[in-house]
Parts: structure tokens; sequence; C-alpha cells
């Protein structure tokens, strides 16, 4: 009986410790689950940025989660909005055309307010970055390009947004935060793996970038980890270091090498009431202004220069005396380097693909050859297209207009002149070449490279929701504690009884 009794003693005293032991346990694992379990909700962060181009501005607005890959965010373009008007450069001179470009500006920034919550307006960073044509205007009058951009800059500072700054920003930036756009675009920085975690794509290689715009052009390109140089940038992105060559040629753009082609053609003439224009299509005749032409930093003015001198020209198309012409604007003979482009700039060889985009593109469409295309190839295309009659290229080109359509001869001898003759594509590199407009429906530019590269300095706000509401885990501790009281009471009664 006695053993018995011993027994059940012991028993009890088994089930309350283990009872105990239970609801330390519970008590420890609330806790935890509480603090190790919390998962972290990012908000979307959203950034502005002004493309203020030559010709036309577009304002982006890109997005992306708090949560960083790496440093860097991962950034979508959510908006792409065409100012109206004329570029910024062009602005304090005539009222009206200002007018216009306000409202355009007006109109882009109305839609960019209202696709961004309120909550994060304040938070939402705004850049402005003007290119070559605020290049040029700042060389040519430096207190005019101020005062454009403090207007620009009081505008921007009373929208409801977080204004960084409108600046100029340089040549070298804007050839690297072209390709930084293409390789990201493309998926050669991040990608998702098959755990829909974003990851460094293994053995992925860079794609080099070459950009066309109205006042100036830039290249470049991944090259090995060593070089060093005025025009070699080391940067990181996704954690990951890389060397790129970047080199930005003012008054080569697309309409700052039509003035100075047009200015070879003029120089040659003696008669400016007839001037034979090889470059133009046959029966494309018309009347230029000479400050159309020489109204730029880019091309010199001849001794006699009268801006409203009237120049009359006849299209009498000849494709390689056209190409000579366009040639003649290059120096490809000063080089103080193993290989240089042109102008004595050192570059190395060009290897592997490259996207050629911006005025690249526009020129290889109207030739029929957008996409990839063979040495050969283009070249015929360019003479087709030389030679082809005004009225039939009006024809086929109907959404083109005249003002544009008449450049693409010249245009077309530019770009091949610069590609095979500048950076040295030949028969076998040029087909590495693939002129685009797009990537992933997605405008291809410096402005979402150079917002991948902002997003470094905008803070993550991170909202913490843990798995348990507060009261919840209040309730759970006070429930566990209050059974391990009792338990230890429990225990305490046993063993009083057990001993007395």
């Amino acid at each position: 009986m006695a053993s018995k009794r011993q027994m059940g003693y012991k028993c009890r005293i088994a089930g309350v410790l283990l009872l105990l032991l239970a609801s330390i346990a519970a008590l420890v694992a609330v806790v935890v689950i509480q603090d190790t379990w919390t998962s972290k909700v990012y908000d979307f962060e959203f950034g502005i940025v002004i493309d203020a181009g030559s010709s036309r501005s577009n304002v982006y607005l890109y997005e992306w989660p708090g949560e960083k890959e790496n440093e860097t965010g991962v950034v979508i373009e959510k908006m792409n909005c065409r100012v109206l008007g004329a570029g910024i450069s062009e602005m304090k001179v005539d009222p009206q055309k200002d007018a216009e470009t306000w409202d355009g500006f007006k109109q882009c920034m109305d839609n960019v307010t209202n696709a961004i919550p309120v909550k994060k307006h304040k938070t939402t960073l705004l850049f402005l970055g003007a290119t070559a044509g605020m290049r040029l205007l700042h060389e040519k009058d430096e207190l005019k390009s101020n005062e454009i951009l403090g207007s620009l800059t009081e505008y921007l500072e009373a929208l409801p947004f977080n204004f960084q700054n409108a600046s100029i920003i340089t040549g070298q930036e804007e050839g690297l935060y072209g390709w930084i756009t293409v390789n990201y675009l493309m998926g050669n920085f991040l990608e998702k793996n098959i755990w829909n975690i974003y990851a460094h794509p293994k053995g992925e290689k860079t794609v080099g970038s070459m950009d066309l715009g109205g006042a100036s052009t830039q290249i470049a390109f991944a090259v090995e980890d060593d070089s060093w140089g005025p025009d070699y940038l080391h940067v990181k992105l996704y954690g990951y270091p890389y060397t790129v060559y970047t080199h930005s040629f003012l008054c080569y753009g697309k309409n700052e090498a039509e003035k100075r082609i047009l200015d070879k053609i003029v120089q040659e003439s003696s008669d400016p009431s007839y001037i034979i224009n090889p470059c133009f299509a046959e029966g494309y005749n018309t009347t230029k202004n000479a400050r159309e032409i020489y109204d730029t930093e880019c091309t010199m003015k001849p001794n006699d220069y009268n801006p409203d001198q009237e120049l009359f020209m006849v299209g009498t198309p000849d494709s390689d005396k056209c190409r000579s012409i366009v040639k003649s604007i290059f120096d490809f003979k000063t080089c103080s380097s193993s290989q240089c482009s042109f102008n004595g700039v050192q570059q190395p060889p060009v290897t592997g693909d490259f996207m050629a985009y911006a005025g690249f593109f526009y020129t290889a469409r109207v030739l029929g050859l957008e996409g990839t295309s063979d040495l050969d190839q283009f070249s015929a295309s360019i003479r087709k297209f030389c030679n082809t009659h005004w009225t039939v290229l009006k024809v086929e080109k109907p959404r083109i207009s005249e003002k544009f359509l008449s450049t693409y001869c010249s245009a077309g001898h530019y770009v091949y002149t610069m590609l095979a003759d500048g950076y040295k594509f030949d028969n076998e590199t040029w087909k590495n070449i693939d002129f685009q407009k797009q990537v992933k429906e997605t405008s291809i530019g410096w402005s979402l490279g150079y917002m991948l590269s902002m997003s470094n300095m905008i803070p993550s706000e991170v909202k913490e929701i843990p798995p348990l509401t507060n009261p919840v885990f209040a309730g759970l501790v006070f429930l566990f504690s209050a059974l391990t009281i009792i338990t230890v009471v429990l225990v305490f009664i046993i063993l009083i009884r057990t001993c007395f």
C-alpha cells in the first residue's frame, strides 16, 4: 500500500514537472518566434529622372522595392512622358516657345504626380540631367545656361517631391549610364532564379552600348579589370565590380554632324544661290538660312558669315562623294596610342555584342536594317537610299517629315563611317551590333542607368510585421507564464505533502 502511495506521488511529481517544462518551452518558443520569424514588408520607392536632351525632354518615373539586391534597387520604368516643346537649351529666346515647353513640363509632372501614392511624394527623389545640348550652350553662354537651370530648379523645387538637383551631366556619365541601362534590361546584372530570388547570372557577359544623340555620341563597353586611364571607369553593381571604357564625342551627334557636313558642302560651292548637294536625293531642293548651319559652337563660321544669308541647295545624289565629305569631319590620322577611334582618342578593340540605340537605331530603321545586319549589307542599303528619287522616298517613308527624311543619306554614311572607320567594326564584329530602340518594352537611354546608380543613396523604409499581433503575443506570454507559476506552486505543494 505504501509503495503504491509512493508511486502515485512520483507520478504526480513527474506530471507536474513535465507540465512545467512544457510551459517554459512554450513560453520560450513564443518569444523566439515573435523575434526571429518577423517578416519585413518593404514599401515601393519611387524616383523621377528628367532627361533634358538637345532636341527634347522626357520625364521618366521609376519604381523599385525598398529591399535592395546587393546595394542596388531593382528598378522598373513605370512611366515615360515626352515633354512637348523644344529642348531646354533653346529656352530664353522665344517667349512663345518657352510657354509651350513649360506647358509640356507641367502636363508631364501632373501625370507623374498622379501616378505616385500621396504618402510617397515627400520621399520620391527628383533629378534633372541635361546632356550635350546644354553642354554646348554652357560653353557658348554660361550665364544663359545657368539661368535656364535656375528657372527649372525653381519650378521643380515647388513640386511635392524631394528635389535633388538640376545639372548638366558629363558625356562620360551619359555613356556609362547608357551602358548600365542596356545591360540591366538584358538581365546581365541580375535575374530571378528557380526560387524566384534575384541572383547574378553565372557566366553572363555584358553588352557594349552606343548612343547617338543630337549633339553628342557615346560608346561604352566592359574591358579587362587592369585597364586604367581617363576613359576607364570602375563601378560596382549588385555587389560585382566592372571596368568600363566610355568616351563621349561632343559635336558628333546626328544633328550637329549634319550641320558640319552641310558646311563642307557650302564651302565647296562658289555660288550660294545654287549649291549642289551630293547627299540630297534627286528631286529634293531646299533653301536654308546660314544660321541653321552656323548658329552652333560645333561649326566654324566663315569670315563673311551672314546669319540671314539664304543658301539654295539642289539634290544631286552622289553616294561616294557624300561619303567622302562625311569622312572629312573626322580625323583618322592623329593617334598617339596603339589604337584610336578618331580625333586622337585612345580606344581598345571592340569585342562582344553591342547595342546601338537612339540615332543609330532611327538611321538603321530608315535603311530597313533595324536589328542585326552585316557590313556590306549596311553599305549597300545606304547607297540604295541615296540613289532613290525624292518622290519615291516620300511614298516609302510617309511618316518621316521632309526635314528629317532629307538627312538620312548623309546620316547613313555618317553611322557607317563612325562605326567602321572610327570604332573599327569589321566584317565579323559588325554582325554583333544590334540596332534597337527598346529592350523589354523599356526605352534605352542614360536615365534608367542613372536611377539605378542613384538608388544606392535612397534609404529603404522597412515596416516589420510580426507573425503574432501584439494582443495575441501578450496573451500567450501571460497564459504560459501563469501555467509556469501554477506548476511551480503545485510542485512545491506536492513536495511539502511528500516530506511531511
